[in-house]
């Protein structure tokens, strides 16, 4: 026998009188192709007053109308008793504040000790049967508040609202340096790095990305905080896009300050960056020819104050075991009830205990 998940009801109001019961679905209850055809197999997928019937039909005032999903589950998601904070739930979502190094769904190599696999043995603990479906992803290492539907109807209206820039998604971040100016916009197309396909880089030839940002606190010349609003959403855009205006995210180990990269080769961060790295190093540059020929004089790619700048750099790094950033707000229209809802998570200690470091460092 098919299981249903709790209907969604409507009732035609008079000035729809002798509407078609599909015009109903699709305009009025917002059902999309896909879903109508998946509701048109099943016994009690659209019912009129109770009574499964062709979508052809009229309907009247005072009809009731009523969509039923079947039942499913994730099996191929292990459950897990993997805890997580819940900071809301009905029967159509689930909003949880993800903590910073679980990753949101398996994939290759992660089967276990994610988001997903909490969830689902959540849900089988409470004897629900429902399919895992987050809306949107954040990276492991970031954390803070997801939106997970517990129906395609629910999956569909959100990810809807997300497509035409309806939601609301707010970050704070602690970055490397001061933004200039304090609040404007970041428009720069992202796509992937040909080099490092991993990677993603701003480019001409990418998709159109647009962060928008402003600075919530200063901590002198090393570091900010900064609020920002994605109103689009690419893979890594908040750590592309801050890290191409030169104030990458405090943590970052993929998105570093472009200082790193004129460390010389060889050389640790606590030694004198100025100066060269070494008799032995040298001459393996020298035999490489990655270095003038014996006699000649090497150019220092650090100076004093860069080298000063990047062991700062490096210190701010080493005090977060990730990057600086935590999704803080996100508010979007309930897709049954229409309610407004905006769901908030506070900095999470690993941040607090960064930005008070920041405060003191700032201070002295």
């Amino acid at each position: 026998m098919t299981s249903y998940y709790p209907p969604i009801s409507y009732n035609v109001p008079p000035s729809e009188d002798g509407w078609l019961l599909k015009t109903i679905l699709q305009k009025r209850m917002d059902v999309s192709r896909k879903l109508l055809s998946r509701l048109k197999m099943t016994d009690l997928g659209i019912t009129l007053n109770g009574e499964r019937v062709y979508i052809s039909v009229k309907v009247s005032s005072g009809d009731l109308v009523q969509i039923r999903m079947e039942e499913e589950t994730s099996e191929d998601i292990l459950p897990q008793p993997i805890p997580f904070e819940i900071l809301y739930e009905d029967g159509h979502l689930l909003v949880v504040n993800k903590a910073a190094g679980m990753i949101v769904h398996p994939t290759h190599g992660h089967y276990t000790e994610t988001l997903a696999n909490g969830v689902v043995h959540y849900w089988a603990e409470k004897g629900e049967r429902v399919r895992f479906r987050p809306v949107h992803r954040l990276d492991r290492e970031t954390s803070g508040v997801l939106v997970i539907a517990k129906n395609p109807y629910s999956h569909q209206h959100i990810s809807e609202q997300m497509i035409a820039g309806t939601v609301d998604k707010r970050y704070a971040a602690c970055v490397h340096g001061v933004p200039a100016p304090r609040s404007g916009d970041i428009d720069g197309p992202i796509d992937r790095d040909p080099l490092e396909p991993h990677r993603r880089i701003v480019t001409p030839d990418g998709y159109p990305s647009l962060t928008r940002y402003e600075v919530k606190e200063v901590y002198g010349r090393a570091a900010s905080l900064v609020e920002l609003k994605l109103e689009s959403g690419r893979t890594h855009q908040i750590r592309v896009h801050m890290s191409s205006i030169g104030c990458p995210l405090i943590g970052d180990g993929m998105y570093r300050h472009p200082l790193y990269g004129r460390l010389p080769e060889g050389v640790q961060l606590g030694t004198e960056l100025s100066q060269p790295s070494g008799a032995q190093l040298e001459e393996k540059k020298r035999e490489a020819g990655l270095v003038p020929p014996y006699g000649e004089t090497q150019e220092a790619k650090l100076s004093p104050a860069e080298a000063a700048q990047l062991t700062q750099i490096a210190e701010l790094d080493a005090s977060i075991p990730r990057q600086a950033l935590h999704a803080v707000r996100l508010s979007f229209r309930h897709p049954v009830t229409h309610d407004d809802l905006v769901f908030e998570a506070p900095l999470p200690p690993d941040m607090v205990l960064l930005q008070e470091k920041l405060r003191q460092s700032a201070i002295r």
